[in-house]
């Protein structure tokens, strides 16, 4: 497999190609520099002979279908493969969901932004490609962010940034959802690097969730995001110049370049904070606002968002926005997130 990939440089295709998994892992050094692993299919690492103190993974197509993460990951595979940069950090890059891509759909069964943090192996268990690939997932960042590269323990930064696309268009562009943090404070540093990503919009969670920002963040205290880098396109269609904050910005935290990021001010963010998060009781449900509404519009108290079975959601604060509405999801799932806008989070 690395033969293949070396002579392609290439590992989007190579992931398509075996999306039901590798029969082993492969490594081999690049150049007298960096170890190159395949650990299995969509699971590739770089790690420097003499790395630096950060622990990286960037993880796309959790999704199979939101494609423009995806072609900015395998960029930077084949920049490094190509050796026309060379990371300075251990990095892991991860394709989420082989077999969605490979569909081209958003799913196979099941939402894999679901299953994390051991939901793939609850209720009915491992029963469907989404459950398998969660704990696969989960085994890789687990031995990524537990590996001591000098022999001996020592403090280092964790990083994950998992990248996404939305199903629907949203008010501000590119955004992040900063996981549950457990009482600590927010970093000001992250939220410079994002904004200089050109990630000017932050939702800040409530509570514990099962998605991969969560895990890694909880489990591992990795500063970990979902960043949300526009809207679905088909393979091949994205206008990728509409990533070219984000793609320097990774291209110089890899490869240990100083960031260049504005000093913090939240005047200059659009930051929001999850007030409540509507969950899907019943089938006989639907929203009042049309298909087309934005992520992040906003509406006034009393105005109703939804009927669930007979009964109003109706929003609560003097104002609240919406995002990520999807009546189409399971009962028991959530279908909506409302917002309220922060002006002072508690950073440091």
């Amino acid at each position: 497999m690395l033969k293949t990939l070396m002579t392609s440089k290439d590992f989007l295709a190579l992931t398509l190609a075996h999306p039901d998994g590798l029969a082993k892992p492969e490594s081999m050094v690049l150049g007298d520099h960096t170890r190159v692993e395949i650990q299995d299919t969509g699971i590739l690492v770089f790690e420097p002979l003499n790395p630096g103190n950060k622990d990286i993974v960037l993880s796309s197509g959790v999704h199979g279908n939101e494609t423009a993460p995806i072609e900015l990951c395998n960029g930077l595979i084949k920049r490094l493969l190509n050796q026309e940069i060379r990371t300075s950090h251990r990095v892991m890059f991860l394709f989420g969901n082989p077999h969605a891509m490979f569909n081209g759909t958003r799913i196979v069964d099941e939402n894999l932004n679901r299953l994390f943090s051991g939901e793939h192996s609850r209720g009915e268990g491992l029963t469907n490609p989404e459950r398998h690939r969660a704990k696969r997932l989960e085994q890789a960042v687990d031995g990524f962010f537990s590996a001591e590269p000098s022999g001996e323990p020592e403090p280092r930064h964790r990083i994950h940034y998992d990248l996404h696309t939305a199903i629907r268009g949203a008010k501000y562009e590119k955004f992040a959802i900063y996981p549950y943090r457990h009482g600590r404070p927010y970093s000001a540093e992250q939220l410079r690097f994002l904004d200089a990503a050109g990630v000017n919009c932050v939702l800040f969670h409530h509570e514990p969730t099962t998605t991969f920002s969560y895990f890694s963040a909880n489990g591992y205290g990795a500063d970990a995001f979902t960043i949300e880098l526009g809207k679905v396109f088909p393979m091949g269609q994205n206008d990728m110049t509409r990533f070219i904050a984000m793609d320097q910005m990774l291209t110089d935290l890899i490869t240990g370049k100083p960031l260049e990021m504005p000093a913090y001010n939240p005047k200059r963010l659009h930051l929001y904070r999850v007030s409540r998060s509507i969950v899907k009781e019943t089938e006989d449900f639907e929203f009042t606002f049309a298909n087309d509404v934005e992520n992040f519009t906003s509406f006034s108290k009393g105005v109703v968002l939804a009927r669930d079975g007979g009964q109003d959601v109706v929003v609560e604060e003097s104002r609240e926005a919406i995002v990520f509405p999807n009546a189409k999801v399971p009962i028991g799932q959530r279908t909506l997130l409302c917002l309220v806008q922060v002006d002072e989070p508690d950073v440091m």
